[in-house]
């Protein structure tokens, strides 16, 4: 196992200095599922939850999370972010909503921290506007798919 980065010679926290470090093109691919009822993914699907559009108020959740990571993941630098992208899929049989996120910058520190955060609370907005209908609804994974750049290059999950 790797040496643990935020803390300091002491076992103190603190923020990594990436001042050093050159830049490069940097991208990270990460995923949450939700699983509701195959009536409740029905009326996600067809875009008329009482609360309307779930999957358009997630994405814009997702992507404007991901804006915030630093504020809200306290050693998280503050990253100018090329792009960042949140789309969901709707398996109505099987009640399960897909939502995946990917974030982009060109810098010297990596953006799996805003991937995740984009998807995590693209999926806690999905349970709110659901919540009405059924109290039921599960996040059941948060997981990065894909990073690349940087030195440790690229890597994808199962790999």
């Amino acid at each position: 196992m790797s040496e643990l980065t935020h803390l300091d010679a002491s076992g103190r926290a603190r923020m990594v200095d990436v001042g050093a470090k050159p830049d490069s093109e940097r991208t990270a691919v990460a995923r949450a599922v939700v699983r509701v009822s195959p009536e409740t993914a029905r009326a996600v699907a067809a875009g008329d939850a009482p609360k309307g559009d779930v999957l358009g108020v997630a994405r814009i959740a997702g992507i404007q999370a991901a804006k915030r990571t630093s504020e809200l993941i306290p050693l998280c630098h503050p990253l100018a972010l090329s792009f960042v992208g949140v789309e969901g899929h709707v398996d109505a049989g099987a009640g399960v909503i897909e939502l995946s996120a990917e974030a982009r910058t060109t810098g010297p520190t990596g953006v799996e921290m805003e991937a995740l955060t984009a998807v995590s609370v693209a999926a806690l907005t999905v349970y709110d506007m659901v919540k009405g209908i059924e109290r039921g609804a599960e996040i059941a994974e948060v997981a990065l798919l894909e990073k690349s750049g940087g030195r440790s290059g690229h890597w994808r999950r199962g790999r």
